[in-house]
């Protein structure tokens, strides 16, 4: 039998190389498969629309209710796009992919992290796109250029925070139909805080969850960034529940990941 010469064997890729890889994979496959994109534009734009022309009225008389919409309608996109990485996740794990990369000299953990960059990349365009039309439709924000960055910045950090979690359930879930029944659940959260109406218009045994739940204080600070609102202790709730939410799921990825695909 024949003995390998280690010499001969082709060099192990740095992490950054691999990492850039997977992220570059995971933008191809969006392009080759724009549907999740398309839908996680269209959903939100439709809901705003429904809410501002349809239900805005009866909420603000004003015709202002557009303005307090949007910031909720923003989180709501980025839930959308960040959902379709369950799907993706679950469908390598089934598709065997995985095992094929740990035949390969690379680390096969890393394809969570061009799942998940990737989400990101493509959620802050669909964001754009979604305040563009908001914009179009009357939305009128008074923020400077540095609030407009750190809405950005803040939404960059939900948006992490979600996919990983994303991830997590597309990791733990038994196959991509189930992956994606599960992150449903997850779309409901934004409806039980104040992106659609104010907390204190909830019944009151209902205003103690909306208040207390993670995107109530996310949505208050882009509210503020944007529209000049009062965010008081609202900016460190919201990075503080996006931390505390990616670490998380961080640990909860890596774990199932390990479990479901073994460590290299």
């Amino acid at each position: 039998m024949s003995v390998l010469n280690a010499a001969a064997l082709p060099p192990r890729a740095t992490r950054a190389t691999v990492t850039a890889t997977f992220v570059w994979r995971s933008l191809l496959h969006s392009l080759r498969t724009p549907d999740a994109l398309v839908m996680a534009i269209a959903l939100p734009t439709v809901l705003m629309l429904l809410f501002t022309y349809v239900f805005g009225g009866a909420i603000d008389p004003s015709g202002s209710y557009v303005d307090y919409v949007v910031p909720g309608i923003i989180l709501l996109c980025a839930g959308f796009g960040a959902a379709s990485t369950a799907v993706d996740v679950a469908n390598d794990m089934k598709a065997g992919v995985i095992e094929r990369f740990r035949t390969m000299p690379l680390r096969a953990a890393t394809v969570i992290t061009g799942h998940v960059v990737a989400s990101l990349v493509r959620n802050l365009v669909a964001t754009a796109i979604v305040v563009g039309v908001a914009v179009l439709v009357g939305f009128r924000p008074t923020g400077t250029l540095l609030d407009w960055v750190g809405m950005f910045a803040l939404v960059a950090a939900y948006i992490l925070a979600i996919t990983y979690l994303f991830a997590a359930i597309g990791l733990a879930a038994s196959s991509p139909e189930a992956a994606s029944g599960y992150g449903f659940f997850l779309m409901f959260v934004p409806y039980l805080s104040s992106a659609f109406v104010p907390v204190d218009s909830m019944p009151e045994w209902l205003q103690g969850i909306a208040r207390n739940q993670p995107l109530t204080p996310i949505i208050e600070t882009i509210r503020g960034l944007l529209l000049g609102t009062d965010i008081g202790d609202s900016a460190g709730w919201a990075i503080g529940w996006c931390a505390l939410i990616l670490a998380i799921a961080v640990v909860l990825t890596r774990v199932l990941f390990a479990a479901k695909a073994g460590r290299r």
